[in-house]
C-alpha cells in the first residue's frame, strides 16, 4: 500500500450582485512546506454566491486530484473554506435544500471518496489567496477575457502559513467524515433507487415558423405528426387527479431533461431534410460559436450533472463544447438520434414536393408514414425516443440531464410531456442552439417549463 498523500485545498468564490458576475478559485497546497502546489480560477458568468463557492469546492478537489492521479484512496484532502454554507453542508451537519445546490453538492462529492476528504471552515481573512484567485477571474470577464495563472498574484495576498498535518480521518459518528458520508447517502437517495438501468455526440433538420394558413406542407424537419399513444405518451390512470406541475411531497425530486439542439450547419440555413439517414456533417463556424454561448450558459448555472448525446457529429460537437467548460463527460444514446429522412435527405421541401409528390401527401397524413426510400417514419421515432426517455428518467430522479439532440427528438419529448396531439408539433419552433426543458415526477407526470429558449444566444 502506498504511503498517504496530503494536500490542503482552499477554495471561495464570489458573486459581484448576488446572482451577478461571479468566479471562484482554489489553490492547492503542501501542508509540510505551506507551498501553494497549483492554482486555478474560472469566471462563470452570472450567479450566485453560492453557486461560484461550491464551483471552487469542485475545482479544487478536481485539482488535488489531477496532481496526483495514481494516489487513489491514498490521497488525503483537507479542505478550508471561509464558506459555513458549504462546509456544514458537505459536512453533513447542515440540510442541502436549495435545488440549485444539490447537484453541485453531489458533484463535489463524487470527485474523491469519502474517506479521503475533510472540511474546516476558516475566517475570511485566512482565505485570502483563494479570494484573491476568485477576484481575479471575476475581472478577467469584466474584461472579456480568461483568467491565466502565468498572470495570477494571488499568492502576494495569502497569508503566512506554516508546516501542518492534516486532521485524522476516523473519528466518532458526527465527524466530518462521517456527516459527508451520510449526505452523499442521502443525495444518491433523493436520486432514487432505479439507479440502474442506463446502458450508457444535420447535415441540420431544418426549421421554419409554423405557416399561418391550415397546416398541409411543414417544412423539413417540422414533423407531421408523431407515434401513436403506444410510443409512449405517460397516460393518466382514470380517476387518479392530475399532479400539475407541482411534486405532491411524497414523489421527491424530478429528473429534469434539459433539451439543447444542436448548433448550425452548413445546411442548416438552407432548409433541407436532415437526419440520420444522409450524411453527417461538422457544425459551421456559427454553429461552433452557438455551440460556445451554449456552453458558457451551462457553466454560469452550474445544475447541469450529466451530458447524454446524439450519436450524430453536430450533436457530439456541441455537447463536447459544453462538457469542456463543465469538466463532464460525454455519453452517447442511439435513441437521440434525428429521424432517417430516406431518399429526402438533403432536398429542400419544395424539391421533395416535386419528385415525390404522393409519397409526401402521404407522409403529411400519417405518423405511420416512412419517407421515400425506407427512412423512419414519426411512429418509429417516437417509440424509440420515448425508450431513451424512460431510461433516462428510470436512472435520473433529483438529477438535471442536459440531452444533445435534434428537432424531432426534441419536439417528440415535448409533445408526450404534454399528452399533446401529434399537431402540436406543427405550434412548436425549435432554433438551432435552443434549449427546452421537462421535468418528469415519479409518478409518470411530467412539466414542461421551458421552450425554444435563445435568449444565451444574443
Amino acid at each position: 500500500m502506498s504511503a498517504a498523500r496530503q494536500v490542503v485545498v482552499e477554495a471561495d468564490g464570489g458573486s459581484r450582485g448576488n446572482p451577478g458576475p461571479a468566479g471562484y478559485g482554489a489553490v492547492v497546497i503542501d501542508p509540510a512546506t505551506g507551498e501553494p502546489l497549483a492554482e486555478t480560477a474560472e469566471y462563470i458568468g452570472v450567479a450566485t454566491n453560492n453557486v461560484a463557492e461550491y464551483r471552487g469546492l469542485i475545482a479544487g478537489l478536481t485539482a488535488a486530484k489531477a496532481l496526483f492521479p495514481d494516489a487513489g484512496d491514498a490521497l488525503r484532502v483537507h479542505v478550508r473554506m471561509d464558506s459555513k454554507l458549504v462546509v456544514e453542508q458537505m459536512s453533513g451537519r447542515w440540510k442541502i435544500k436549495h435545488p440549485d445546490m444539490k447537484p453541485l453538492a453531489a458533484r463535489a462529492a463524487a470527485v474523491l471518496p469519502p474517506s479521503s476528504v475533510t472540511y474546516e471552515w476558516i475566517p475570511r481573512a485566512q482565505n485570502k489567496h483563494a479570494d484573491r484567485l476568485a477576484n481575479e477571474a471575476m475581472d478577467a470577464g469584466r474584461d472579456g477575457r480568461q483568467w491565466e495563472a502565468s498572470a495570477s498574484t494571488a499568492v502576494l495576498d495569502a497569508p503566512a502559513r506554516t508546516p501542518s498535518t492534516l486532521p485524522p480521518v476516523q473519528g466518532p459518528p458526527g465527524d466530518q467524515v462521517a456527516g459527508a458520508a451520510k449526505a452523499r447517502a442521502a443525495l444518491a437517495a433523493a436520486r432514487g433507487a432505479a439507479d440502474t438501468l442506463f446502458p450508457v455526440p444535420e447535415p441540420g433538420v431544418p426549421d421554419t415558423a409554423v405557416p399561418a394558413a391550415p397546416v398541409s406542407a411543414p417544412a423539413p424537419g417540422q414533423p407531421a405528426g408523431t407515434a401513436s399513444e403506444k410510443a409512449g405518451a405517460p397516460q393518466q390512470k382514470a380517476g387518479v387527479p392530475q399532479a400539475g406541475w407541482g411534486s405532491a411531497p411524497d414523489l421527491g425530486a424530478p429528473a429534469t431533461l434539459v433539451l439543447l439542439r444542436h448548433g448550425e450547419t452548413a445546411l442548416t440555413p438552407e432548409k433541407r431534410f436532415s437526419g440520420s439517414g444522409g450524411t453527417d456533417p461538422e457544425l459551421s463556424a456559427t454553429g461552433r460559436g452557438q455551440a460556445e454561448r451554449a456552453a458558457g450558459h451551462f457553466a454560469a448555472l452550474g445544475t447541469v450533472q450529466e451530458i447524454v448525446s446524439s450519436p450524430l457529429r453536430r450533436c457530439r460537437e456541441t455537447a463536447a463544447a459544453v462538457a469542456d467548460r463543465l469538466g463532464l463527460d460525454v455519453r452517447i444514446d442511439e435513441g437521440l438520434r434525428e429521424t432517417d429522412f430516406g431518399a429526402w435527405e438533403g432536398l429542400t421541401f419544395g424539391e421533395v414536393r416535386e419528385r415525390y409528390a404522393d409519397d409526401l401527401t402521404a407522409w403529411l397524413a400519417s405518423p405511420d408514414t416512412a419517407p421515400t426510400g425506407g427512412g423512419e417514419s414519426f411512429a418509429e421515432v417516437a417509440e424509440r425516443v420515448a425508450a431513451a426517455r424512460d431510461r433516462l428518467v428510470a436512472r435520473s430522479a433529483g438529477r438535471t440531464v442536459l440531452l444533445v439532440t435534434h428537432v424531432t427528438p426534441i419536439k417528440t419529448l415535448v409533445r408526450l410531456a404534454l399528452g399533446a396531439p401529434p399537431e402540436a408539433l406543427f405550434r412548436m419552433e425549435l432554433s438551432a442552439a435552443s434549449i427546452s426543458t421537462v421535468a418528469h415526477y415519479a409518478d409518470g407526470n411530467a412539466s414542461v417549463r421551458l421552450l425554444n429558449d435563445t435568449s444565451h444566444l444574443r
